[in-house]
Formats: C-alpha cells, sequence, structure tokens
C-alpha cells in the first residue's frame, strides 16, 4: 500500500482522548497519515454557548474532513455530542466509519452510528484503512468478527 494522507474528524469523548494517538499510530503502521480536526485536550475549545460550539467549531472541522471516524468505547453509546457529529456527518454527505477501541468488549454503538455509518471496523489497520477509503463496508463486532445482520445494508468488500 502506498503512503497516503487523510482529512478526518475522530469523534470520541473527551474521556477517550489517549486513544486517538493509537488510531493514528494503527493506521500509520498501514501507511496511512490522517489530519485530525478533532476537538480534544491539545486543542480545546473554551466555548461555552452549545449552538456556537456547534455551528462555529465543530461543523467546520467536520466539512473540512472527508470521513468522520468514530473511536468506540463502552462512554460513546450516550455521549449526545458524539451523536450531533455523526447526524451533522451525516446530513453532509461524509463518509462515516466506526472503530472499535483495542481490546473492547461487546457494548452498545451510539445511536446515529448504527444508523448512519458506512462501515463499523475492529482493531485492525489494513481493516480501518479500507473503511477509510471506502474500498470495503463491513459491519464488525470489536474482535473483527462479523455482525450476522446489518441494519441498512448488506457487508461488501
Amino acid at each position: 500500500m502506498a503512503d497516503q494522507t487523510k482529512n478526518v474528524f475522530i469523534s470520541h469523548i473527551h474521556e477517550d482522548d489517549a486513544g486517538l494517538g493509537k488510531v493514528k499510530d494503527l493506521l500509520a503502521k498501514q501507511g496511512m497519515t490522517i489530519r485530525d480536526s478533532s476537538i480534544n485536550s491539545s486543542n480545546p475549545n473554551q466555548a461555552k454557548s452549545e449552538n456556537y460550539i456547534k455551528s462555529e467549531i465543530l461543523a467546520p472541522q467536520i466539512q473540512w474532513a472527508s470521513t468522520l471516524v468514530v473511536y468506540v468505547t463502552p462512554g460513546t453509546k450516550n455521549s449526545e455530542w458524539v451523536n450531533w457529529e455523526i447526524e451533522y456527518a451525516h446530513k453532509i454527505g461524509k463518509r462515516i466509519v466506526g472503530v472499535w477501541e483495542q481490546g473492547a468488549k461487546d457494548c452498545e454503538l451510539p445511536d446515529a452510528l448504527n444508523n448512519y455509518a458506512d462501515a463499523v471496523v475492529g482493531w485492525n489497520g489494513s481493516s480501518l484503512v479500507d473503511a477509510i477509503n471506502g474500498d470495503c463496508d463491513v459491519w464488525e463486532k470489536p474482535d473483527g468478527s462479523s455482525y450476522q445482520t446489518r441494519p441498512l445494508s448488506p457487508h461488501r468488500c
């Protein structure tokens, strides 16, 4: 695989900031460098207004990215922010890919990810690269095995 660079927004909860570096390292091992426009503890915002944060901070960052990657941990299920980011990305036609955190056990996906994801992959660099590139739309469990059913469309690889 040739080296490539992609613009992504990694949707996550702030408690999982440490996982962002792990995602980038996983992709780097496969020859993919990502420019991440997400908000995390290394580039926090000081805004207080929810509407301002959504329209002036998050929306432009998601618009800039070619793909929204959702870092799936037990805490993402109930995050209003993660669900909003996924819904917004869907609304503007972005590719949406979920990746389970390394060593994750079955936990529930955020509702918006379940509804709008193009792919959800286990902790596997080549699967994640293929999903980001749109080469494979699979739905995997955290261990990388396939779901028996997919809510919106069949598996495609």
